[in-house]
């Protein structure tokens, strides 16, 4: 009952938003942990607020009552290319809440199609992995892990671990072309694949954070295999030809 009145609360506030901060607005998809129903108070709410059209898309915060509120403000044009984003990068921040958000205000016929395809790319999954990005990713897990190898101090094993924890996530998920996640929703992602390998990232590090790097260097040499090995030798990335300084040499 707390989290329902927390939920409905937490409702009336997107609501007040939308009527008087986005009163042209066609509707906004209210999204986050109280509208899913395992917020706390301070927990803040996501608001995707649709235009029919802006000059710009912007992201703001602020407060509405108790409530603090990230608001991604878009018309359809906007809000459509940062999806995309999304959807290429693997994380798709935005197409859950509009998948997921509570909807509000007019043109509710729109939100239901907009958010009906929203939900569709989740459930198509993330494009395989691929190009540069992938190559960047393999790259830098082989870098990161060839630091585990022989004796460290555990300050720095646990820098280490630190340092791979997302990157190695997101070469689990997304080499199981599932969706990843960052921050708190990287591990919730984990926890939607098969129980043994989120028991080992789990335990890995575990280990890595009391100075044992040994079992995470295990877990990402098996991912890596995965994908061919480890990759260090013949990476390469050309620097764009724009990165030159603007200052003309001076001969002495």
């Amino acid at each position: 009952m707390i989290q329902e009145n927390l939920r409905e609360q937490a409702l009336n506030a997107a609501r007040t938003a939308l009527f008087s901060r986005y009163r042209e607005a066609d509707f906004a998809f209210v999204a986050g942990s109280i509208v899913r129903g395992t917020g706390t108070v301070g927990s803040d709410i996501d608001v995707v607020v649709v235009f029919p059209s802006l000059e710009r898309a912007w992201r703001e915060s602020f407060d509405e009552g108790p409530f603090p509120v990230e608001a991604f403000v878009h018309d359809l044009e906007t809000l459509s290319y940062f999806m995309d984003l999304d959807v290429k990068s693997g994380c798709p921040v935005m197409v859950n809440m509009v998948a997921s958000g509570e909807i509000i205000g007019r043109r509710m016929a729109a939100a239901i199609r907009l958010q009906t395809a929203a939900q569709a790319t989740l459930a198509k999954g993330p494009p395989p992995l691929s190009g540069q990005s992938y190559d960047a990713l393999r790259y830098q897990i082989s870098d990161l892990i060839d630091d585990l190898r022989g004796k460290r101090p555990p300050d720095e094993v646990f820098a280490i671990a630190t340092a791979l924890y997302q990157k190695l996530g997101d070469l689990i998920l997304l080499g199981r072309s599932a969706w990843t996640g960052r921050g708190k929703w990287l591990p919730r992602m984990l926890k939607e694949l098969d129980s043994e390998i989120v028991s080992r990232f789990e335990q890995a590090f575990r280990h890595a954070a009391n100075g044992d790097g040994g079992p995470l260097l295990a877990l990402a040499e098996s991912e890596l295999d995965r994908h061919g090995g480890r990759y260090f030798a013949g990476y390469k990335v050309e620097a764009p030809l724009e990165a030159r300084s603007s200052r003309k040499s001076h001969t002495l």
